[in-house]
C-alpha cells in the first residue's frame, strides 16, 4: 500500500512521518546532531563495536557510481532467478551448517531488505568482483564475535558467493561462504547510491550499530560489515529454515500450537531487545526467520531505534497494517509499539490476514485507531487466543499486556509448556 501524506483524522497532522512509509525515508530529526558530527569525522577503521556507526558513516561518504546509472547487481548474479529473500528454492535445500556454526552447500537467508510486504525480484549487472583487487578497493571491518573470538578484517575476497537469494529495495542478498572458516552466511549488499538518494544514511548507520550489539538466540546475528565503492555489505547469520512469511502464505494460517510457539519466541527476543533500550518498530512475518530446527529469529533492524524511556520516539515507520494507533495519530510512542505489532502478528498467523485490513488506506487507519478487530467468520479461533489478542491490541499503550506476562498467558502455556523455542519436547 502507498501511504498518503495526510492523516485522515484531523486529530494531528503527521505528514512528514506518514511520508516515511512509502517510500522509506529518513526516520526522524532527533538524531540529526549525531549525523552532522559523523559527517565531519575522518573515515575510521573500527577497533571495537563502539565505532561501528562512525565507520558506517565513512562507508556511505565514499565515492559511488555516477548518478543516472543503474546500480549493478553485486557479483554479477541475477536476483531475478531467486526466490523470496529468506526462503529456500525447494525443501531439499538445507544447510549442513549455517552461520557461524555451519558449513554446507545450500540453505536460505535471513535479513533481506524489502521495505514492503510484497517481494520484489529483478536486476542484473556488471560483475562487481572483477573491478580490481577487493583488498585494495574495499573498506574493511572487523568480525563481530566470529568463531574462536578472533579479531580480523573482512573484504569481498574473504567470501565465496554461492547464489543470490533475493532482492530488496536497496540491494541484493546472497548466500556466501566465508573462505577461512567455511561458514555459510547471508551477504546483504546494500546500494550506497540508492541509500544516499533516499536520505537513509543515518538509518543504515543506526541499523548496523544497534544490530551488531545484539546477542540472543531469537535475534538474527549481524557478524560484521565491510564496503567498497558501490555497496555496503552486511554479513548476517544464515537462517536455513526460511522465512515465516513464506510459510504463512503457503499454509494461509497456522494451527494454534504453531502460532503460540512463534509468538512466544518473538516475545522472548523482544524482551531481550527492549531490556537493551531498543525498539524494533517493524515486527511482521517478513522480518521473522527460522532456524533449521524451526526456532524463530527476529531480523531487519532497519527501523529500530534506541529509547531511554517508554515514550520518546515520534517517528512513524514500519508497515501500514502493523501500525499502532499512537503512531498513526502522530503521538509519542515507545516499546509498546512492538507489543501491538505482536498482537497483529498473532491475529494474522491464526486468521491469515491482518486484523485491520480494509479496502482503502483511510479505512485501515480508522480501523486501527478504533481498534476495530472483528472476529473472522471463516476461521475458528479459540477464546483463549482471542483473549491474548485483545490484551495485546489495547488502545492505550500502558494497558497492553507486558511481554513477560504474555509468556505466562494460559493459551501460550498450554501450547508451549515443556517445549523449547523450537517446539520440541524437553
Amino acid at each position: 500500500m502507498t501511504v498518503p501524506y495526510r492523516s485522515p483524522y484531523g486529530v494531528k497532522e503527521n505528514a512528514r512521518a506518514l511520508a516515511h512509509l512509502a517510500p522509506r525515508k529518513s526516520v526522524g530529526e532527533r538524531e540529526a546532531p549525531l549525523a552532522a558530527a559523523l559527517q565531519h569525522r575522518p573515515p575510521l577503521e573500527p577497533a571495537a563495536n563502539t565505532t561501528l556507526a562512525a565507520d558506517a558513516s565513512a562507508a556511505l561518504r565514499a565515492p559511488v557510481d555516477p548518478p543516472g546509472q543503474s546500480t549493478p547487481s553485486p557479483l554479477g548474479h541475477d536476483p531475478s532467478a531467486a526466490t523470496s529473500a529468506a526462503a529456500p528454492r525447494d525443501g531439499s535445500e538445507t544447510a549442513a551448517r549455517t552461520g557461524c556454526e555451519s558449513r554446507g552447500d545450500e540453505g536460505s537467508v535471513g535479513g533481506a531488505e524489502d521495505g514492503a510486504r510484497e517481494r520484489r525480484a529483478g536486476g542484473a549487472g556488471d560483475e562487481l568482483g572483477r573491478r580490481g583487487s577487493a583488498r585494495e578497493r574495499d573498506g574493511v571491518a572487523e568480525k563481530q564475535a566470529w568463531p574462536g573470538g578472533e579479531r580480523r578484517r573482512w573484504s569481498l575476497d574473504d567470501f565465496e558467493v554461492i547464489r543470490p537469494l533475493g532482492r530488496g529495495k536497496f540491494g541484493t542478498v546472497f548466500m556466501a561462504r566465508e573462505r577461512e572458516s567455511g561458514c555459510l552466511v547471508a551477504l546483504k549488499a546494500v546500494s550506497k547510491r540508492e541509500v544516499r538518494e533516499e536520505g537513509l544514511q543515518q538509518q543504515l548507520r543506526r541499523e548496523i550499530e544497534i544490530h551488531s550489539h545484539l546477542r540472543h538466540p531469537g535475534v538474527l546475528r549481524l557478524y560484521g560489515y565491510f564496503y567498497d565503492q558501490t555497496f555496503v555489505y552486511l554479513v548476517l547469520e544464515l537462517a536455513a529454515g526460511g522465512e515465516l512469511y513464506r510459510q504463512l502464505r503457503a499454509k494461509t494460517r497456522f494451527q494454534e500450537a504453531q502460532a503460540a510457539k512463534y509468538v512466544a519466541g518473538v516475545a522472548r527476543a523482544l524482551l531481550y531487545v527492549h531490556a537493551r533500550g531498543v525498539v524494533h518498530r517493524d515486527i511482521k512475518p517478513e522480518n521473522l526467520l527460522l532456524s533449521p530446527k524451526g526456532e524463530v529469529k527476529l531480523a531487519d533492524f532497519g527501523w529500530s531505534t534506541r529509547t531511554r524511556d517508554s515514550s520518546t520516539c515520534t517517528a512513524v515507520c514500519g508497515t501500514l497494517d502493523y501500525l499502532p494507533p499512537e503512531m498513526v495519530e502522530g503521538e509519542r510512542h515507545g516499546q509498546q509499539v512492538d507489543v501491538w505489532a505482536l498482537g497483529v502478528l498473532l491475529y494474522e498467523m491464526l486468521v491469515g490476514c491482518p486484523p485491520f485490513e480494509a479496502p482503502t488506506q483511510t479505512d485501515t487507519y480508522r480501523r486501527i485507531v478504533a481498534v476495530d478487530v472483528r472476529s473472522p467468520l471463516h476461521v475458528r479461533v479459540s477464546q483463549p487466543a482471542k483473549d491474548l489478542i485483545r490484551r495485546l491490541l489495547a488502545r492505550q499503550p500502558s494497558q497492553r499486556l507486558p511481554l513477560a506476562h504474555l509468556l505466562h498467558h494460559p493459551w501460550v502455556l498450554r501450547h508451549t509448556q515443556g517445549q523449547g523455542q523450537s517446539g520440541r519436547r524437553a
